[in-house]
């Protein structure tokens, strides 16, 4: 079964103290759910029409386990706590 990426490219960061207690509550309940955080922070370089926003790339053994770790009751209390306090986007892609 191949591994599975979660890709978190965020556009805007409204409230830098929701992201914070965000943050606190999501990496916890990610990694519990198997997640294994490769890169996060802003790019060193972009090119063609690539924004200069804050990227996190996530592992998971598999989409289900990407999507359960999302779905999980740990992370929706994270993402109860971010609110409004960024715009972002999750893409969850499947390894080759």
């Amino acid at each position: 079964m191949p591994k599975a990426y979660w890709v978190s490219a965020y556009r805007a960061v409204n409230d830098a103290e929701k992201l914070a207690a965000y943050a606190k509550l999501a990496g916890p309940a990610l990694t519990a759910n198997g997640a294994r955080f490769l890169a996060r922070g802003e790019p060193a370089k972009v090119y063609e029409q690539g924004l200069m926003q804050r990227t996190v790339l996530i592992e998971f053994d598999s989409v289900e386990q990407a999507m359960a770790a999302h779905d999980s009751p740990e992370y929706q209390a994270a993402l109860a706590a971010l609110g409004d306090g960024a715009e972002r986007e999750i893409r969850i892609v499947e390894g080759v």
